[in-house]
């Protein structure tokens, strides 16, 4: 039905009413007060749980500064600055009743450890929507029960998942095989069954699954299933060979007489990839596919022609069909896996495979075709892409030192020098301050991280993943829930700006944190989303940005340093060098430098370090003014 006159006259007013500000970014503000959801959360805890021991008495809400709250039993805070919770710590605390739904409104904290309670019923399938960054998840020793959720695996920063000593039946889902940060894991003592999912099983041993009887396959046991004797053996055989030849001829006439059924394939790998996300990087089901003889032909698609055409059988002889050994990183491992793959020529290229593209065909190869184009010398090119059935495989030109956040941690090697770091530093920046002010319409990244920042044979930084986001997230109404930056979810834990947590639109000024957060990680030698503080690997709770700011609130920023560069001559750059990093990580986005003004302002450090070459050919001559719409 037509709408209303009012409300055709309204629109236009509607349209020409300014937009709504910005919430204040978490902490900004004053810090006298927690938040109000923080708050929210703590009451409804204390609300839903029963407290026989009065562990819970010291929170009484009459007082609700931070100072105060932040002290409550179990209760940890960010930072005295910060009042939102990091972490609720009730263990042995004799609580009674369900996951208390409260939890939904400690969306900030890393650690949940509610063990040894008496907590009953099912764990909640939406708790990893409630705490969506937990790092560490401990619910042993409860009586909860009912199945393990598939939604576990949308805790997507686990490193430690301890669920013994419960009542939890059903299979293992493999979905959990997803959570590649996860370094314990702990599901004895309950009353699960099935087969255990083969990278699980893999990655962790036996103490991990003991005290279920139900359980069979690696590390428990050889195999699933009881022996059989010979003629049960025999029939058994006799009929399997039977129905698979029966299942091959009529999928070989289905395949003829529906043209190979590629939207159902489609639709059966979008909906089966929650429940089938063991399988997803172990190089198995989705390899074996492309190994038939009619996918290996089929072609990748080059932007520049090349003396010699490229098929999937050469990236697929060249990885080894894909194996594990060959996996690097390259970016952001959540949108996809990157391999390295050397050609028969000895030509060494990454190729990367979506998890998931929502796109159709046509509309990949037009974007394909747009971020081919971006051609500059801090920019890992996109070299071709290659369409098969549903998958989808982009080609760069491989980065032989591979990603910075890589080249930061590894054990045994002298750590980068103050001249190195400082040219990383301004490549990146040039690389991005392009891509924003290079174009009349910025080209956003939306997902920049150290691992995003690669490194060439000579320490050259480029920058990776141009256009990833446009690729993989599902736009509004399209169906499925497959994209992993599905709603304005992107960007890594400890990179994503303040003001996305109320407004999930990707901005330059957004870009302009995540590099003002890398250049504190070149700076202190830290990793942006966990802090070591000492010889003893005690970490700082917090990320890297709160641990920088605290040290700067307490008049001891010289400790932000690397101890490697301390001493060196180089007090007055590293100096400057943090006020950039300051200036890109301001809690508003109005007060944030944008990166014209960064790489400029580095480059300007780097003046007489053979860093500050000059790019004519790439001009900037767009969208200079700082804006807090940008």
């Amino acid at each position: 039905m037509p709408p209303p006159r009012l409300l055709l006259l309204l629109i236009p007013f509607l349209l020409l009413a300014p937009p709504a500000a910005p919430q204040p970014a978490p902490g900004s503000g004053s810090g006298a007060a927690p938040q109000e959801d923080d708050l929210r959360c703590l009451r409804g805890v204390k609300k839903e749980l029963v407290d026989p021991d009065g562990r819970l008495s010291s929170w009484d809400f009459t007082n609700t500064s931070a100072s105060v709250v932040c002290n409550y039993n179990g209760i940890t805070c960010w930072n005295p600055q910060e009042s939102r919770v990091i972490s609720l710590s009730l263990s042995g605390f004799g609580l009674q009743g369900a996951l208390p739904s409260s939890l939904q409104y400690c969306r900030a904290a890393t650690t949940l450890d509610l063990s040894g309670n008496a907590l009953s019923g099912p764990i909640p399938p939406a708790l990893c929507d409630w705490v969506p960054f937990l790092v560490s998840l401990d619910l042993s020793s409860n009586a909860l029960s009912g199945p393990l959720p598939a939604e576990l695996a949308n805790c997507r920063f686990l490193n430690s998942l301890k669920l013994a000593g419960n009542q939890l039946s059903g299979q293992i889902p493999a979905s959990l095989a997803r959570l590649d940060r996860l370094k314990s894991l702990d599901l004895s003592g309950n009353r699960l069954d099935g087969q255990i999912p083969p990278q699980l099983g893999a990655n962790f041993g036996k103490d991990s699954f003991s005290g279920n009887s139900g359980l069979c396959g690696r590390p428990v046991s050889s195999r699933c299933g009881k022996g059989l004797g010979g003629a049960g053996l025999g029939i058994v055989i006799a009929a399997g060979v039977f129905g698979a030849a029966a299942s091959l001829l009529l999928a070989y006439f289905f395949w003829r007489c529906t043209g190979k059924g590629k939207g159902g394939r489609r639709r059966q790998r979008r909906g089966g990839s929650e429940s089938g996300g063991a399988a997803v990087e172990d190089g198995s089901w989705w390899a074996e596919r492309l190994r038939a003889a009619h996918n290996r032909l089929a072609p990748v698609s080059l932007f520049q022609k090349p003396i010699v055409k490229v098929k999937l059988a050469d990236l697929m002889a060249a990885t080894q069909d894909f194996n594990t050994s060959h996996i690097v990183v390259a970016g952001s491992s959540r949108a996809g896996t990157a391999y390295r793959a050397v050609l028969r020529d000895g030509s060494a290229l990454t190729v990367k495979r979506l998890h998931s593209c929502p796109l159709s065909e046509k509309a990949f190869r037009a974007e394909m075709g747009r971020i081919g184009q971006l051609r500059h010398p801090n920019i890992v090119p996109l070299l071709g892409f290659c369409v098969v059935e549903d998958e989808r495989l982009l080609v760069y030109k491989h980065m032989e030192s591979g990603a910075l956040s890589t080249v930061m941690k590894k054990p045994g090697e002298a750590p980068l020098d103050w001249a190195t770091r400082l040219r990383i530093a301004v490549g990146a920046a040039r690389g991005l301050a392009w891509l924003h002010h290079g174009f009349q319409v910025p080209q956003i990244h939306q997902n920049l991280s150290s691992s995003a920042v690669l490194l060439d044979e000579d320490y050259e930084a480029r920058i990776t993943d141009v256009g990833l986001t446009r690729l993989v997230r599902m736009a509004p109404g399209e169906g499925g829930d497959t994209s992993p930056f599905l709603n304005g979810d992107f960007g890594e834990f400890g990179y994503v700006a303040p003001e996305y947590a109320s407004n999930p639109v990707g901005t330059m000024k957004g870009d302009a944190y995540a590099f003002g957060v890398i250049l504190f990680e070149l700076v202190s030698g830290q990793e942006a989303a966990a802090v070591v503080t000492d010889v003893t690997g005690e970490g700082f709770k917090g990320t890297l940005v709160d641990w920088v700011n605290q040290l700067k609130a307490s008049g001891r920023i010289g400790d932000v340093v690397d101890k490697p560069l301390r001493g060196k001559g180089h007090d007055k750059e590293i100096e400057e060098f943090l006020k950039v990093a300051f200036a890109c990580t301001q809690p508003r986005p109005k007060e944030r430098y944008s990166m014209y003004r960064a790489y400029h302002s580095l480059k300007g450090i780097g003046q007489g370090r053979d860093v500050s070459e000059q790019f004519d050919e790439f001009p900037l001559p767009y969208n200079k003014e700082d804006s807090d719409t940008m």
